[in-house]
C-alpha cells in the first residue's frame, strides 16, 4: 500500500511524460521490408490506437509528451508527427542525457517528468525522473525499479495505462475525458489524432 501511495504522490507532480518506443508503444516487433531501391529496407511498426488517444488526453490535460528511443526510425518520426509529440529523440543510446536535455529545454524539472520503459537501457532515465513506469512485459530489472507497472503490455495499451494513472492521481481523468469529448472544445479538436500534418 505504501508503494501505491508513493506512486500516486509522484504522479500528481507530473507535467511531462516520456516514452521509450519499442516494447512500450509497440509490441517490440520490427518489420523490415525490401525497399524500392536495391539494398534498402522499409521499416514498419504497429502502434496502439488506445495509446494515441491517451496522448491526446494528456495534451487536453496540459501534459506534454515525448519519445526517447535508441532506434533511428522514420516510422517513429511519422507517428510522433501524427500525434503532435513535443519532444522526439531518436538514436539515443544514453537516454538519461536525452531526458536531462528535454528537462532543460522544457523548463520542467526532472521530478515533474515520468519515463515509461521496458528494458535495461531505460533504467538510467527512469532513475533520474520523478515517476518511473514499467510496462507489464518489462524486464524484471526494470520492474524492480519502477514506481508503477502498467496493466497492459507494450503495444497493447501500456502507454494509455501510464497516462490514465497520472490523470487519475491528479483527480482529472473524468474531466479530461469529458473535455476531450466536448465538440466545442478547441484544445480537444486540435489534439485529434490524424490531424498532425501527415
Amino acid at each position: 500500500m505504501a508503494e501505491i501511495t508513493d506512486a500516486l504522490t509522484r504522479a500528481r507532480r507530473i507535467n511531462l511524460i516520456l516514452f521509450d518506443v519499442d516494447g512500450v508503444l509497440t509490441d517490440n516487433g520490427i518489420w523490415l521490408f525490401p525497399g524500392s531501391t536495391p539494398g534498402t529496407t522499409v521499416e514498419a511498426k504497429g502502434f496502439s490506437a488506445h495509446d494515441g488517444t491517451g496522448i491526446s488526453l494528456a495534451r487536453v490535460a496540459g501534459i506534454q509528451c515525448g519519445f526517447v528511443t535508441k532506434r533511428i526510425s522514420e516510422t517513429v518520426k511519422l507517428r510522433a508527427r501524427d500525434l503532435k509529440i513535443e519532444y522526439v529523440y531518436v538514436g539515443q543510446s544514453q537516454k538519461r542525457v536525452a531526458v536531462e536535455e528535454i528537462s532543460a529545454k522544457s523548463g520542467i524539472p526532472l521530478e515533474q517528468i515520468a519515463f515509461v520503459g521496458d528494458d535495461v537501457i531505460d533504467l538510467p532515465a527512469m532513475r533520474v525522473v520523478g515517476l518511473a513506469i514499467a510496462v507489464a512485459n518489462a524486464r524484471p530489472q526494470v520492474k524492480r525499479e519502477a514506481h508503477y507497472i502498467t496493466e497492459h503490455v507494450g503495444g497493447q495499451g501500456a502507454g494509455r495505462d501510464a497516462i490514465e494513472f497520472i490523470l487519475e492521481a491528479k483527480g482529472i481523468l473524468d474531466s479530461t475525458i469529458a473535455a476531450f469529448l466536448d465538440e466545442h472544445n478547441a484544445a480537444a479538436a486540435a489534439s485529434d489524432i490524424g490531424k498532425g500534418g501527415m
